[in-house]
């Protein structure tokens, strides 16, 4: 159930603009850089699928940040605020091979979108992860 202290997650309809260089910053740390090219092209190009927030976070095998977390926080804000949150980038990872899901941009969001109602549905880009 939400709690309606904190608003209801609002979504823009595409990712912004600087969510990609975002996400291929931070995959060039796991992948070269012409997988990582490949990647956020695919993730461009992706249609918006939607998966709860506990969902991510559990398939990214990612902790759930701190409230008081400063990106968190203002990610809080905005939905407090009645503002629009950017959709997630994320990449699929590999069950059989134990490999998790990449969230390449947008783990603030899935935070702040599960404090305010875990069963959140997030409109998200999946791409294939590089096999």
């Amino acid at each position: 159930m939400p709690d309606n202290n904190k608003g209801e997650v609002r979504w823009l309809p595409e990712p912004e603009d600087q969510d990609y260089p975002a996400a291929a910053n931070y995959l060039s740390m796991l992948e070269s850089d012409d997988v990582v090219a490949t990647v956020v092209a695919a993730l461009q190009s992706a249609p918006i699928v939607h998966r709860k927030a506990k969902d991510i976070l559990r398939a990214a095998r990612l902790a759930l940040l701190p409230e008081d977390n400063a990106h968190v926080a203002s990610d809080l804000k905005k939905i407090k605020d009645g503002k629009k949150l950017s959709p997630i980038l994320l990449v699929k990872g590999d069950l059989a091979r134990g490999i998790p899901a990449q969230v390449a941009d947008g783990y603030h969001r899935v935070c702040a979108s599960y404090y305010t109602d875990e069963n959140t549905d997030i409109p998200l880009k999946l791409a294939d992860a590089p096999r």
